[in-house]
């Protein structure tokens, strides 16, 4: 009888251990999930521009920065704070954040001035912090007074006013554990959005922001563009702009996201994740976008140089020691055609030209 329990046991051993391995393996496939905050929504519509609103444009970029990782990071779960044109509060968004247990929160919004003055365009990237300059300061003011549209903002708040500067000591006393990983991701998406799409840099910046207080993970807030600059507001509201701007950022998440795994010890196959391979580049898009070269001059013009003969936007590219000079884009070749047509009463050896990420094909 006790020979037959021994072997039981012997035999029950190897299972056990090919069970507690199996448990450790599974530790290291951590599911990450990062929450995409679309800023404002319903009757908050945020900034506004001459031919869209803040709202929009964030919920546009956060849909499609949300589909691409989805596309190329299968153990990355992707949440949305809101996916429609719904009002959610302020304190709600970190709130969603908090309850998925989140490693990231990117917030998307849209920068803004006031027009009567001359408005500047680039990207800036946020961490929570106390402000370091009136512009953050007056950015995070902005931001902040959204909560005005929440019944009770007073009581819920505990009495902070958006337009005080004085509110905002609160942030110089608060202890955020999570600021170097913050900055990390900040830097990393700054740096893409520069280098990547081509944007104005206006650098890494601290300001409070409510929406990021709360937040128990790694969080950034993204201010895509001017939405009161005329040219940057095309930008942001075309298909081109929005593409390139996701693709910055997803190559910004990708190295974000080596780096947490490598931290923490996990190991994520390349059968499961498409991010695992090297040419990052090739998954993001390939699609063809057309525009309508137009000229070709040794100098280069501003952007409301009448040399464009009411043109507008235009954009550029070198070849060497040229600028060529573009108008409009699309992936369709029909649309092309029709903006083909429009240029060439203006500039009569026009020509269509492809482009891939970004890069002319020629």
């Amino acid at each position: 009888m006790k020979r037959e329990k021994l072997n039981i046991i012997l035999f029950l051993i190897p299972l056990l251990f090919m069970g507690f391995v199996q448990v450790s393996f599974a530790q290291r496939k951590q599911t990450f999930t990062v929450v995409i905050d679309a800023g404002h929504g319903g009757k908050d519509p945020g900034a506004l521009g001459s031919i869209s609103k803040e709202k929009d444009v964030a919920l546009s970029v956060a849909k499609k920065l949300g589909e691409k990782i989805n596309a190329t990071h299968s153990d990355v779960k992707v949440i949305y704070t809101r996916t429609t044109d719904k009002f959610i509060a302020l304190d709600e968004r970190p709130k969603i954040a908090n309850k998925a247990n989140a490693q990231l929160f990117i917030s998307l919004h849209c920068n803004a001035l006031d027009r009567r003055k001359t408005s500047p365009q680039g990207v800036e990237t946020y961490i929570l912090g106390l402000h370091r300059s009136q512009d953050n300061l007056e950015v995070a003011k902005r931001e902040n007074s959204v909560i005005v549209y929440e019944d009770n903002y007073e009581t819920k708040y505990q009495g902070f006013n958006p337009k005080e500067p004085e509110s905002y000591i609160i942030f110089e006393f608060m202890s955020n554990k999570f600021l170097e990983q913050s900055l990390n991701f900040a830097s990393l998406t700054q740096h893409e959005l520069i280098n990547g799409a081509k944007r104005t840099n206006r650098n890494v910046r601290q300001a409070g922001f409510l929406v990021l207080r709360e937040t128990g993970m790694p969080s950034v807030l993204i201010e895509l563009g001017y939405i009161t600059n005329r040219d940057e507001e095309r930008y942001l509201n075309s298909s081109h702009g929005q593409n390139t701007i996701t693709n910055s950022i997803l190559k910004a998440f990708t190295k974000y996201k080596t780096e947490f795994d490598k931290r923490n010890g996990y190991v994520v196959s390349s059968e499961n994740n498409v991010a695992a391979t090297s040419d990052t580049e090739s998954i993001l898009d390939l699609s063809i976008e057309y525009k309508v070269q137009f000229m070709t001059a040794a100098k280069l013009f501003n952007p409301n140089s009448i040399s464009f003969k009411g043109l507008m936007p235009v954009e550029y590219y070198k070849d060497g020691n040229l600028y060529k000079y573009t108008y409009g884009s699309s992936t369709n070749e029909k649309e092309i055609l029709l903006l083909l047509n429009k240029v060439k009463p203006k500039f009569k050896d026009a020509f269509i030209v492809e482009f891939q990420n970004g890069i002319r094909i020629k």
